[in-house]
């Protein structure tokens, strides 16, 4: 909890100098991208957290490898964790930064789960429908989980819709043992 609200301190000052810039999304584009190549090699992401290894050499490797190649906010974001020893909130920043994004957007994040792809009409006249339905936007992420059966399960903030068949099935399994 409290990594959660400093990185959302360090998230807020970034998304602000972002917006001066007028660089949201490429800000958080790259933060993003940054996050991503430091944690999918174990070494990297070694490198970046651990204690020992040297401050003034992390920000040298880190401005060798993106300058010039990341927005100017992004990389001072990354210089200035490693100087205040705070690499590790990397990832809970990006996800802070996320937040605010989708908020001054005016779009809340949508998961929608389905047994197999939708096609894209079908997708989009969906998020029409709900958009219409809740009167908000959404940020969509699709995902297919075969498990599911058929239908869908949508997943706003913390609402949770399931109309898929396994949901169906386990409701149906919780009123049969309910009554027992």
């Amino acid at each position: 909890m409290a990594n959660e609200t400093l990185a959302r301190r360090y998230a807020t000052a970034v998304f602000s100098l972002a917006s001066d810039a007028g660089a949201i999304e490429q800000i958080g584009k790259d933060l993003t991208t940054v996050l991503g190549a430091i944690d999918t090699d174990a070494t990297t992401k070694n490198f970046f957290v651990a204690p020992i290894v040297d401050r003034k050499e992390k920000e040298r490797v880190l401005q060798g490898t993106f300058e010039g190649k990341i927005h100017e906010i992004a990389l001072h974001t990354l210089l200035l964790l490693v100087r205040k020893r705070r690499e590790t909130l990397l990832g809970e920043l990006v996800t802070e930064y996320k937040k605010l994004e989708l908020a001054a957007r005016g779009a809340e994040p949508l998961v929608v789960t389905t047994a197999k792809e939708l096609g894209a009409d079908e997708l989009r006249a969906m998020v029409e429908r709900l958009e219409r339905a809740y009167g908000k936007k959404f940020d969509v992420n699709v995902k297919v989980d075969p498990s599911l059966i058929g239908g869908v399960r949508l997943t706003m903030g913390d609402r949770r819709i399931d109309g898929s068949v396994a949901g169906r099935l386990e409701d149906l399994t919780r009123t049969l043992f309910a009554h027992n």
